[in-house]
């Protein structure tokens, strides 16, 4: 049931970031802040995904092309991935103790 409420969550900060419009180099300048902030606030945990990593690679590479669009929305997935993450790693602090046979 958790990994569901993980998965519903990204599935709309994903339709959230894609609704938003992109723009340009100032805009991804922004959304590659965010979305780095965002990042590094995972990494606290240890619960980085390896999808947040592409994601900002790829919004990095449309940006060096001149695709800001491209970038912006990459790099507002990209933190939509990093704060799914913190939301998982927030759940299973505790879910884990469901798991424990008694």
């Amino acid at each position: 049931m958790h990994i569901l409420k993980c998965a519903v969550t990204l599935f709309c900060l994903l339709a959230a970031s894609a609704a938003l419009g992109a723009g340009s180099e100032a805009d991804f300048t922004a959304a590659f802040a965010a979305a780095q902030a965002a990042e590094n606030e995972a990494g606290t945990p240890k619960n980085q995904w390896t999808t947040t990593e592409q994601a900002l690679a790829a919004a990095n590479k449309a940006a060096a092309a001149g695709d800001f669009d491209g970038a912006v929305k990459l790099a507002r997935q990209a933190e939509a991935l990093a704060k799914a993450s913190i939301a998982q790693a927030k759940e299973q602090e505790t879910a884990w103790k469901a798991a424990i046979i008694r």
